[in-house]
């Protein structure tokens, strides 16, 4: 396989082609490192794209375990799937989730998706301060330029592969569908993707250039070097993690808005997109609501239970009593419910109605669950709705066996069930699934997310302000309407 970059030796097995590890930028590190991406030097011979490339610097990656992939300086590339060298195929390129601090290529296998007829691309991008520092003197946003540098990789390259440059389709799950919300908003992203679906995240998880800077002196101040991007770009990698870590472990036992600003306590998200002025002029979901991105088909949805799988795994579920939901946020931060803007007893009795038997757990995960995710994929469906593409949703309602039940439809269990990977050995995702998740749920999810990566109809009826259609998946599956009426009126003016 040629490319302009040079020649790759990738692998096929069962009728799809398999390249691994591809580099779309060289590596941010050395002269490089805090700057935009920059482009791949040529290289001479044939490059092995038969292995994982390296991860990004991260804290703490959760794959260490695995044998998958390590970290390292070579981290900006790509996997690629694909069962045609040569046919002008959909493609779809998968953004990872992490919190904008973690993530991983290696998680994710789009081979089912190449069986089906699309080019499937996963990408990697920095992440953490390497990704989303902010500093009065350096640049904003080096995540999201890493994605829009892949992005005008798979443009300039993807033809080779079998895949055809304008019909693109971008698509990820929690900070990876945030960063699909964003990319939605940038000027640098228009004309880079066709279509684009945000699985729980949409276009709110942004800061103030001023609470980015913030949070970028107390790095500095953690490191003991001046608050500058030159500063920071000399500290060796594993002295900036061991700082980053030491600035989270602080946000989360000391969480004082008047230190960190209110929308760090609550998100608990120190590094995120910023709203700088240039690569993102303004909120994602004002520049959508205002045309932004209005040529593109755009899914958007959330699981049912989303935020009860971090407060079930950690067993914080159980300890959150109604002194600390009714508490203050400068005691109890993100799992104070005030921490989250509703007024208070509104709020509690608006939760106790809709769910009345639940502990004060359960009612914070709730809340949780529509102030990260469900609200603002409603608000961004409200936003794209628009005469010139189409805009729908969906919710993921299958439940989890795992935990005696108690996880429900939780965070990123709708994945492998569009990846159709359901047979697969699953690194993280696997251990939610059960013993017999339900193959005809992917059968239909996959097949839903095929058709709209193909001809932007995914089989259900559009979304409008009037009915708001919504395809709600489970082992039956059945398009409902209106189905978070109370939940979207509750949230008005707040989120």
């Amino acid at each position: 396989m040629k490319i302009w970059q040079g020649e790759l030796c990738g692998s096929v097995a069962d009728g799809v082609y398999t390249f691994l590890g591809v580099p779309y930028a060289a590596p941010p590190f050395g002269a490089n490192r805090l700057l935009p991406p920059q482009p791949v030097e040529s290289w001479d011979g044939v490059r092995d794209a038969t292995r994982f490339g390296a991860e990004p610097p991260q804290v703490s990656p959760p794959w260490s375990v695995l044998g998958r992939a390590g970290t390292g300086e070579d981290c900006l590339n790509l996997n690629i799937w694909t069962p045609d060298l040569a046919a002008g195929l959909p493609v779809m390129v998968w953004v990872p989730g992490g919190m904008f601090e973690i993530g991983s290529k290696a998680l994710y296998n789009g081979s089912h998706f190449a069986c089906d007829g699309v080019v499937c691309v996963v990408i990697s991008y920095r992440v953490g301060a390497e990704g989303f520092l902010y500093l009065a003197d350096g640049y904003a946003n080096l995540g999201l330029l890493d994605q829009v540098a892949a992005l005008e990789w798979v443009r300039d390259n993807i033809t080779a592969f079998g895949g055809d440059p304008a019909n693109v389709t971008i698509f990820g799950e929690s900070a990876g569908a945030m960063s699909v919300g964003t990319l939605l908003s940038m000027p640098r992203a228009e004309g880079l993707f066709r279509r684009a679906i945000a699985q729980s995240g949409a276009a709110h998880q942004v800061l103030t250039a001023e609470a980015a800077q913030r949070i970028g002196r107390y790095l500095a101040e953690k490191l003991g070097v001046a608050p500058t991007q030159k500063a920071i770009a000399a500290v060796p990698v594993e002295q900036l993690l061991a700082a980053q870590a030491e600035l989270k472990e602080e946000l989360l036992t000391h969480p004082d808005p008047q230190r960190w600003g209110q929308e760090v306590v609550t998100s608990t998200l120190p590094w995120q997109p910023v709203i700088d002025g240039q690569v993102i002029p303004g909120p994602p979901i004002n520049r959508i609501a205002a045309g932004a991105s209005a040529q593109a088909d755009v899914i958007v949805g959330t699981n049912t239970d989303d935020w009860r799988l971090f407060s079930v795994f950690s067993g914080a579920i159980d300890q959150i009593s109604k002194q600390v939901l009714t508490g203050p946020v400068g005691v109890y931060g993100h799992r104070a419910l005030a921490a989250y803007g509703l007024p208070l007893e509104t709020a509690l009795a608006a939760y106790r109605a809709a769910y009345p038997d639940a502990t004060a757990g359960d009612l914070l995960t709730a809340v949780q669950t529509d102030w990260w995710v469900r609200i603002p994929a409603i608000r961004l469906a409200d936003a794209h709705v628009n005469a010139t593409s189409g805009t729908y949703m969906y919710e993921f309602a299958w439940s989890s066996p795992q935990f005696n039940g108690r996880l429900g439809a939780v965070h990123a269990l709708e994945i492998p069930f569009i990846f159709d990977t359901l047979d697969k050995d699953l690194p993280l995702l696997g251990p939610l699934l059960g013993p017999n998740p339900p193959q005809q749920l992917a059968d239909t999810m996959h097949a839903a997310w095929v058709g709209f990566a193909t001809n932007g109809d995914p089989g259900w009826p559009t979304y409008d302000l009037g009915r708001r259609a919504t395809m709600r998946f489970n082992t039956t599956s059945q398009v409902v309407d209106d189905p978070r009426a109370w939940e979207r009126v509750l949230w008005e003016g707040i989120r």
